[in-house]
């Protein structure tokens, strides 16, 4: 029995907020019923994002509504509030929160009062100062910016298309991946895939017209599935045309030509930046202790160490991995260790709350699968090393049977149905990113969006 009310705060509406509010949910389901405990996910969208079916929704094989999970529908028992904590002030148990009506209010933000505060902002793409990155770099964690990017590479190739000029045709038709992770490997093996197939309706280009350049600054490529799967993907990605450059790296972009270490330079109007993550801002403005990397230095049991009432997991929490033989070793900041942190952070804040003993996370870490296109995959699950079509196959069962709610699960599985049974989708709606530019024209008002302007563009 919890014995007075509590009020947790979840911040970050991801895998761990998202899982860890489901938990509490059913763990302190009478709790909740009898008006002893309350939880608010403060998040700024309103959906849950499942990351690893970016790459597929890019090549449209999933529709982007599919790839997102609604918050309010899932967490029904929860107050979620869309906005962002801006700073946390733990010694009182407050946190500032900046929602859409804050500027219409005066820009003062909104302080929220909690007893248990969980942690799980995520992470934030780990641009490097690379002249011109911030001007001409397309990003790939959100689903905004993976149809962004589809959208894109088909505009790209209607530029091709219809210009005399060799030049630009060429600089249209070069698209450059920094980073040999799985977002940057995945999104470059499924919209190569998509762009290969989407050159059969354009009477002047071929695939050989196009160039897709992998830049990775270290010597391999997809470390998650070992060494021998990641020379193999290499090697595959090499048949398909597709320049792997190992340890070189990105030093400039500016004016939309790539300058790489090795002396080359590529004239690109595309440059997709997946080089990492670090932790989200906000953990640097909560004054709880960090390590070198900046994540929040965390227990086995999954709360803030010295700290008391506070918890975090997923990629913003540097959780000690009691399963590994190195001593200080910690848990890899992905999806797969995400979840089941947040099912036993759940389990904890419901233990913490009746003074029950903690239990402690332990999970063996079961091996990785990627996609590199349609029937294409390499995968190493418990040891064993699959490739090509198994390991595609294995990609989709794993996933499908990881994204959350059934009924996303019979929504991709249909779509993926429809898609073997009928041709791929090849429309880009770049308009969708301006969709008051024709009204604005036809009322008067300033003309329409310039692609010039656009980084993407």
């Amino acid at each position: 029995m919890v014995k007075e009310r509590a009020r947790i705060l979840v911040v970050g509406g991801g895998y761990v907020g998202m899982y860890t509010a489901l938990r509490l949910q059913r763990k302190l389901k009478a709790e909740l019923n009898r008006g002893e405990a309350e939880i608010t996910v403060v998040t700024p969208d309103p959906y849950m994002t499942y990351q690893p079916f970016l790459p597929e929704a890019a090549a449209g094989s999933i529709s982007p509504r599919h790839v997102v999970v609604p918050l309010r529908r899932v967490l029904h028992r929860c107050h979620v509030v869309v906005g962002e904590v801006t700073s946390i002030d733990h010694t009182v148990r407050t946190a500032a929160v900046s929602t859409l009506a804050t500027d219409d209010q005066g820009g003062s933000a909104e302080l929220l009062g909690y007893d248990e505060l969980v942690l799980a902002p995520g992470s934030v793409s780990r641009a490097l100062p690379v002249p011109g990155l911030a001007e001409y770099g397309i990003g790939f964690k959100t689903v905004e910016e993976a149809i962004g990017l589809r959208n894109h590479v088909i505009e790209q190739m209607d530029i091709a298309s219809s210009t005399r000029d060799p030049a630009l045709r060429d600089a249209a038709l070069t698209f450059v991946f920094v980073g040999g992770g799985y977002a940057g490997v995945e999104a470059l093996g499924e919209l190569e895939d998509m762009a290969r197939y989407t050159a059969r309706y354009y009477h002047n280009l071929r695939p050989e017209d196009m160039k897709w350049i992998l830049v990775e600054a270290t010597d391999r490529i997809l470390p998650e599935v070992g060494p021998e799967m990641g020379r193999y993907t290499v090697t595959q990605l090499r048949r398909r045309n597709i320049q792997v450059l190992l340890d070189t790296r990105l030093e400039s972009c500016a004016d939309r030509v790539a300058v790489l270490s090795d002396g080359q330079r590529f004239p690109t109007r595309t440059l997709v930046w997946t080089a990492g993550v670090k932790p989200h801002p906000l953990i640097a403005a909560t004054g709880l202790p960090r390590t070198d990397r900046g994540r929040l230095r965390c227990t086995a049991q999954l709360t803030v160490d010295g700290v008391e009432h506070a918890w975090a997991a997923g990629d913003a929490a540097a959780v000690p991995d009691v399963t590994a033989a190195e001593p200080g070793a910690e848990t890899a900041p992905n999806a797969q260790h995400a979840v089941r942190q947040a099912r036993v952070l759940g389990d904890n804040i419901a233990h913490a709350l009746r003074g029950e003993p903690l239990e402690t996370y332990a999970h063996r870490y079961a091996g990785s699968v990627a996609s590199l296109g349609l029937h294409k995959g390499v995968a190493q699950v418990y040891g064993r090393k699959l490739k090509g079509y198994p390991a595609w196959f294995m990609h989709r069962a794993y996933h499908l049977s990881r994204v959350p709610t059934v009924n996303r699960k019979a929504r991709v599985l249909a779509e993926w149905t429809l898609a073997g049974l009928f041709k791929r989708e090849i429309v880009s709606l770049g308009s969708l990113e301006h969709p008051r530019a024709e009204f604005e024209l036809a009322a008067g008002g300033k003309p329409p969006h310039n692609p010039s302007d656009d980084p993407k563009g």
